[in-house]
Order: structure tokens, then sequence, then C-alpha cells
């Protein structure tokens, strides 16, 4: 892979206006890695410029770096830069040691059941937890804040499911969760629908409704998975 740098037209300085900055910055890099304005193969400016480029902070950049990785269009190399090493999304996401399929194919059969259990066994410290993760996630203005009670909350409710073995592998997945949720969120809006199911979870379990809570986790897991589908075969997604 070469090192030249791009011809940087950072002279065009370009104001995001969207949802979010965030959600912006990705949109807009990802339309630019596909037009090539910056070619496979080079080097994306720095953090410092795509700062200045978008009019956003180095935190919302590097926001948006992150989730270009996980789409398979960048990869990031300590001292050297991020390099563009695709056009399009691949049609998997690089979740850590997981692939966005695995998690597809796996958390059907742990998260499901474990909402259903949650609902006949939950108790009343585990209802207060899980209510102020509610209430965390709708006043937290951070994105990566954000996905982070987000893992907080799945692994809440596996603990409510009184299963430990449910509650130690969403733990384990917790990190690719992460970076998957990060990347809906900034690519595919997804928290707000994200927001609407999480609370509808969590009222099933709380209303002791097994068959509710079940039915809730599943449209919520199958929400994620096609908002992922789309987003990896749609390369010409804004």
């Amino acid at each position: 892979m070469g090192t030249n740098s791009p011809t940087e037209p950072t002279a065009r300085r370009t104001a995001v206006e969207r949802l979010s900055a965030g959600e912006g910055v990705v949109r807009s890099l990802r339309a630019e890695i596909a037009d090539g304005t910056f070619p496979v193969g080079n080097r994306l400016p720095s953090e410092a410029k795509l700062a200045d480029r978008y009019a956003v902070s180095r935190p919302v950049i590097r926001e948006a770096l992150r989730s270009l990785a996980t789409l398979g269009l960048t990869e990031t190399k300590t001292g050297s830069g991020t390099f563009v090493i695709a056009s399009a999304p691949e049609t998997g996401l690089h979740l850590g040691d997981y692939s966005s399929r695995d998690l597809h194919e796996a958390r059907p059969h742990i998260e499901v059941p474990a909402a259903e259990l949650a609902a006949t066994r939950r108790t009343e410290a585990d209802l207060v937890r899980l209510h102020a993760l509610l209430q965390s996630m709708s006043a937290e203005p951070s994105p990566r804040g954000w996905v982070e009670l987000d893992g907080e909350l799945h692994i809440a409710i596996a603990r409510a499911s009184g299963n430990r073995v449910f509650e130690s592998v969403i733990a384990e997945l917790r990190g690719a969760l992460t970076a998957q949720s990060e990347l809906l969120n900034l690519a595919a809006s997804r928290q707000p629908d994200s927001d609407v199911e999480h609370a509808e979870i969590v009222r099933a379990i709380e209303a002791g409704d097994s068959a509710r809570a079940r039915d809730a986790m599943a449209v919520h897991l199958a929400q994620v998975a096609v908002a992922v589908t789309d987003l990896a075969r749609n390369p010409g997604r804004p």
C-alpha cells in the first residue's frame, strides 16, 4: 500500500449540517472516498486538517474514522496515519474479534431468551438499573457515551435473566456491540429507533410479560441486522 499523501482539497472547507456532526462527517467522507476525492491507497489528511475541513472538533473526527474503519474503508497505522483501503463497504463489518455476521447469527439465541427470562426473574434492583440506564441514554449528549450505555443496558438485561452464561456472553461481546452501535448511529441514524426499541423491551420486562419481552428484543435485533445489511450493500448511501 502506498504511503503517498493525496492531493488534499483542503482549501474547500465543508461545513457539516446533519443530525449530528459525526454523522455528517461519516457520510461526507464516504461520498468522497467513493468518488475518488480520497483514492484507495492514499492517506487521509490529518485529524486536525479534517477537523478544519468539516468545521468540527477532533473527537468528532476520531469517531468518524472509527466508523470508516468498521466499514472496511480505512485503516489507521500508528505513526503513519489513516489510509483508504476500499472505495465501498465490504459485505461484513469488522468488529474486533467478531464480524457482523457472527453477531447477527448468535445474538437472537442469547438475547431473546435472556429478555424472556428477565421478564419473570427480574428484581426491583434490576428494574431500577434498567430505568436508570434508559434515562441516562436519553440525556447523554455524546455519541460515544451513548453507545457505552447501550452496552451496559444489554448486559443489564442479560443479568436480569438470572442466567450467568447469558450475562457473560454479552459482556464478552460488548466491544463488538459498541463498535457496531457507534457505526449505525453515525452512518444510519439508528439511535432514535434504538431508544424506542430499548424502552419497549424494558417496559415488557417490567410488566412481567415474557412473550412481549421476547418479541421486543427479537424486533430490536432484527432491525439492527437490517440496518447493518443495508449499510454494507448500499455503497451509494450518502
